[in-house]
């Protein structure tokens, strides 16, 4: 069982890179045996050289940071609004019930939209970047908030009530502890959705960070540095994600999620 257990855990590390070989290898293969052309897919070799040129020039440098700005900035106010309001529909059902309407019709409508006004109300600077990526993030981790809050045994709660529990004491050790795992799991889709976010908004409406070089990729016809920047991109969201990730496992160590369930 404990080999099992083992083989597991090291099964990410094991398959990531085979998959990796098998994308390149099949990448290589269509460009230099099917004939596909370079302009259309690069080949991997020109992609590594233009992300390697990128790096050493140190002018990425400056996008990386602003993009990792906004990305974390917004997830950060999306991570504190998404659970404090989560938090607040989970408990007060009457107010949920009042605000789904609105909060349903803001969920469907395509963000994209919101990007030009954004772009009037705020400039072309940083801010409607962030708030870009923090409307993304919000209703994951908001709505996942509210499913934890609401999944908080009623029985439980009697006991702690019945045993004179305070409501401090209360929300310590049970209602925080049964919300983190569902505050984490809306957290790792909000990050994504808060990289999205900000890359939609600088491909929009932007003239800084990764998101606009790729527009300037695009307008120059270099394909090798628009697969690179991607690259980056794809590089960025994997490292965050495992960050959080990473945090989950430190924070809530004794849940299914993290530890794993042996059948």
């Amino acid at each position: 069982m404990r080999d099992r257990d083992g083989l597991m855990k090291a099964l990410p590390f094991i398959s990531t890179p085979i998959l990796l070989v098998l994308l390149i290898g099949g990448w290589q293969f269509a460009v230099s045996v099917i004939g596909v052309s370079e302009f259309i897919l690069p080949a991997p070799l020109d992609v590594w050289n233009s992300l390697l040129d990128l790096l050493v020039s140190g002018t990425v440098w400056a996008d990386i940071w602003i993009t990792l700005y906004e990305v974390l900035v917004g997830f950060v106010f999306a991570l504190i609004f998404g659970t404090a309001i989560g938090a607040i529909l989970g408990r007060v059902v009457w107010l949920e019930r009042a605000v789904q309407p609105a909060l349903v019709a803001l969920q469907v409508i395509p963000k994209v939209a919101f990007i030009p006004l954004f772009v009037i109300w705020f400039g072309f600077g940083t801010t409607s970047k962030v708030i870009m990526a923090a409307i993304l993030a919000f209703f994951p981790i908001m709505l996942n908030v509210m499913l934890g809050v609401r999944s908080v045994d009623r029985g439980h709660r009697d006991v702690m009530r019945g045993l004179g529990a305070s409501r401090w004491a209360t929300f310590k050790n049970l209602e925080l502890p049964s919300t983190l795992p569902y505050i984490f799991a809306g957290a790792e889709v909000g990050i994504v959705f808060a990289v999205i976010g900000a890359i939609v908004g600088e491909y929009l409406g932007g003239s800084e960070g990764l998101g606009h070089l790729v527009v300037r990729s695009l307008n120059a016809l270099d394909a090798p540095q628009l697969f690179a920047v991607i690259v980056l991109l794809a590089l960025m969201g994997s490292l965050l994600y495992a960050a959080v990730t990473l945090t989950k496992r430190l924070t809530i160590p004794w849940h299914d999620s993290v530890a794993g369930v042996s059948p």
